[in-house]
């Protein structure tokens, strides 16, 4: 099933909630449990193993949720040999979790966001468990400059690899952290993985105002370029981090000061709004990840009221972003100068409108999110009144569009087609080029769940890959949807919207590149056909088990 409780936060609040809730004996192995399934006559037992070592995980928490996950039923802690039992525990589904200081808080048998929960009743054994728990790994360093000094209050930059199944592989940024007064970072509760570390800082003595051209060089105008391990300020040099499960690395990195370059730019009055300019922005890119660059923006001045500065940049690649229409200008950095502002790629206008597949009435407000399809810029927000919307600025590229309404209880609309100029094709998938681009999105509001059994020579196979192949091509892999069958075999493929399908099961399919659909292609004649139409309500059950096939 999909995790109940993605991210660590929402779970971490939610065990710590149980958890202080629950008195436990010395030495206790036994859950507490409410009184009103103390008749009930199941059990989630079994031990806790370090997935490393295998040895036992003594003290870890495990607590089963109900079946949406949003409360803990039970909690029991694991012994010295990492037993654990959770008694009387009524017929029903539990997805199962771990949690323990050291190690990463996770779901029986995970995989990325999926997991099995325990389905308990007659003829499961649900008692004899083995829950593979991973220990976190910690990423530290120092960071220091040229003359050995600690850098404080520099921003590390974590990137981690994506996922070897994934058909665009690209850096994701992580996370950041800011080091101490004596140059330290941390980056703790990682995950195995490949990970790169990047710094961007400014010097504490650096000088970088404006001064004037017949001045001397000021040699305190100086800016730190962005750095990498192993302390260069070459990308294409930077060296990964190989990050094994409940390892201890370090990365220190020396920053290295250079003279600071200065560029000027007129801006042309209609891009001024009354007092202001319109939006100007100056990025870098870090592992193919958009990240605003560390430069001081200044003017405009009473003697040069449509004339702005650039100061304390480092020499390197930026993209600025500017104008109304917003224009994209790659600069190459390499000494100081003027911008044209006329010059670069328009970013142009993406707007449209909404409808839905059914012809029901949609919500009056809906959030759009544009995301890169390559990780190449961030993403873009918009807001749909009445069915209307309109990106003001939209970097040439191929872009995916996803839809909540907004308010209350926020719902996800599935994009299932977009038009352009009166051609629809089926997905989230749209391309923007140098022009306005005006679309015509359909959305689904469709709540539909096909729920089934994967088998594997008549017994449940538990554990296994999940994929909902939509028959259309151009539909892949946006209307795709995944789970993991449970430990009975059962799954349940939510939020599918109208169109015709094949239900695939892969045993031990996890590390297939399941978004390239020719990989998939070749488990499709073993699979389930299943049709949704706008009428096929809430739930729709297979009529026979999915044979699950070995990868």
């Amino acid at each position: 099933m999909t995790n109940p409780a993605r991210g660590g936060l929402m779970l971490q609040v939610l065990l710590a909630g149980a958890i202080s809730a629950i008195v436990l004996p010395p030495a206790a192995t036994r859950a507490q449990v409410p009184s009103t399934a103390a008749t009930a006559g199941y059990r989630i037992a079994g031990r806790v193993v370090n997935s490393v070592t295998g040895e036992a995980v003594p003290g870890a928490t495990l607590s089963a949720f109900d079946e949406e996950g949003n409360q803990v039923f039970a909690s029991a802690i694991a012994d010295q040999e990492g037993r654990f039992s959770i008694d009387h525990v009524p017929a029903g589904k539990y997805p199962l979790s771990a949690s323990k200081r050291g190690y990463l808080t996770g779901y029986y048998d995970q995989h990325g966001d999926f997991n099995s929960a325990v389905v308990t009743g007659e003829g499961q054994d649900t008692a004899n468990l083995v829950f593979q728990f991973t220990p976190s790994g910690v990423l530290r360093g120092v960071i220091t400059d040229d003359g050995g000094d600690p850098v404080e209050g520099a921003t590390v930059m974590l990137f981690k690899r994506s996922d070897a199944t994934a058909t665009a592989q690209h850096m994701r940024h992580m996370t950041n952290a800011a080091t101490d007064d004596t140059g330290a970072y941390e980056f703790a509760g990682l995950e195995p993985g490949e990970y790169m570390v990047a710094v961007q800082a400014v010097a504490w003595y650096a000088q970088n105002a404006t001064a004037s051209p017949s001045a001397a060089p000021n040699p305190l105008d100086v800016a730190y370029p962005v750095t990498y391990f192993d302390s260069t300020t070459d990308e294409g040099a930077a060296q990964p981090i190989t990050l094994d499960s409940g390892a201890r690395e370090e990365a220190d990195i020396v920053l290295h000061a250079v003279p600071a370059l200065h560029f000027t730019m007129r801006v042309p009055a209609q891009t001024i709004r009354g007092d202001r300019f319109a939006p100007i922005e100056m990025r870098q890119s870090v592992f193919g990840n958009e990240i605003s660059a560390r430069t001081a923006m200044r003017g405009p001045s009473p003697d040069s009221p449509q004339m702005i500065e650039f100061t304390g940049l480092a020499p390197g690649r930026y993209e600025l972003q500017q104008g109304e229409p917003a224009h994209i200008l790659q600069l190459n950095a390499v000494t100081s100068g003027e911008i044209d502002p006329t010059a670069g790629t328009l970013a142009p206008p993406v707007s449209g409108t909404l409808r839905t597949s059914n012809g029901t009435a949609l919500p009056d407000e809906i959030n759009l999110v544009l995301a890169p399809a390559d990780g190449g810029h961030q993403g873009v927000v918009a807001g749909a009144h009445k069915g209307r919307f309109q990106f003001d600025a939209v970097p040439a590229g191929e872009w995916t569009l996803a839809a909540t309404s907004a308010g209350g209880a926020a719902q996800s609309l599935s994009v299932v087609g977009i038009s352009t100029a009166g051609k629809e094709t089926a997905g989230d998938r749209l391309t923007v080029a140098d022009r306005p681009l005006s679309l015509v999105v359909t959305v689904s509001s469709a709540s539909t769940r096909v729920k089934g059994f994967a088998r594997t020579g008549g017994k449940a196979a538990p554990g296994a890959m999940i994929v909902l192949v939509p028959r259309d091509a151009s539909a892949w892999p946006s209307l795709a949807r995944r789970d993991q069958s449970d430990t009975d075999g059962s799954f349940g493929l939510a939020d599918v919207p109208a169109g015709r399908y094949t239900v695939i099961a892969i045993e031990d399919g996890w590390k297939l590149d399941w978004q390239n659909r020719d990989v998939i292609a070749r488990y499709l004649p073993g699979g389930e056909p299943v049709t949704i139409t706008d009428q096929s309500g809430a739930v729709v059950q297979l009529a026979r088990p999915v044979e699950a096939v070995a990868r």
